[in-house]
């Protein structure tokens, strides 16, 4: 899914969205997901350089960045990645997390060889049925002290 074409940081104009430490690299996901939780543990594992901060969707400012690139927020089938203060979703922003975070991540990157449509396809498949995929869990209350130091909430 292609999102609105927006100006980097554009949602620092929105009254909607909550002021916010957007320095670095920012991902809002299902933070009821365990397949959400798989991935924010695959950055942490692999974010030697900590730019990476994750913002639970079912904050309000989550909700607030969804509602600004078109997104539902209600739609667990939602992710957004946010680069330099430019929104991705779908399977493009997890090409680009990989991307970023190096190493085997980049191997991701071969996926970029499908068309738009059958990105979308995939992702859309995966994130429809995640809940069957992976029991639900709650993200925010992990143990794991590197994910909890990663919230923005």
């Amino acid at each position: 899914m292609k999102l609105p074409d927006r100006a980097p940081f554009s949602y620092r104009d929105d009254p909607n969205v909550p002021e916010f430490d957007d320095r670095g690299l920012r991902t809002v996901m299902d933070a009821q997901c365990g397949l959400c939780a798989r991935g924010a543990r695959w950055i942490a594992r692999n974010d030697h350089a900590r730019a990476f901060r994750i913002i639970p969707m079912q904050t309000d400012l989550g909700r607030a960045l969804f509602q600004h690139y078109d997104l539902d927020p209600e739609d667990p089938a939602s992710w957004l990645f946010l680069d330099q203060g430019q929104g991705y979703t779908s399977l493009d922003a997890i090409i680009r997390v990989g991307r970023h975070l190096g190493g085997a991540s980049k191997l991701l990157s071969a996926l970029r060889v499908l068309p738009r449509p059958v990105q979308d396809a995939l992702y859309g498949a995966i994130a429809r049925n995640r809940y069957r995929l992976s029991p639900r869990v709650d993200m925010c209350t992990l143990p794991d002290a590197d994910i909890q130091a990663r919230l923005l909430i």
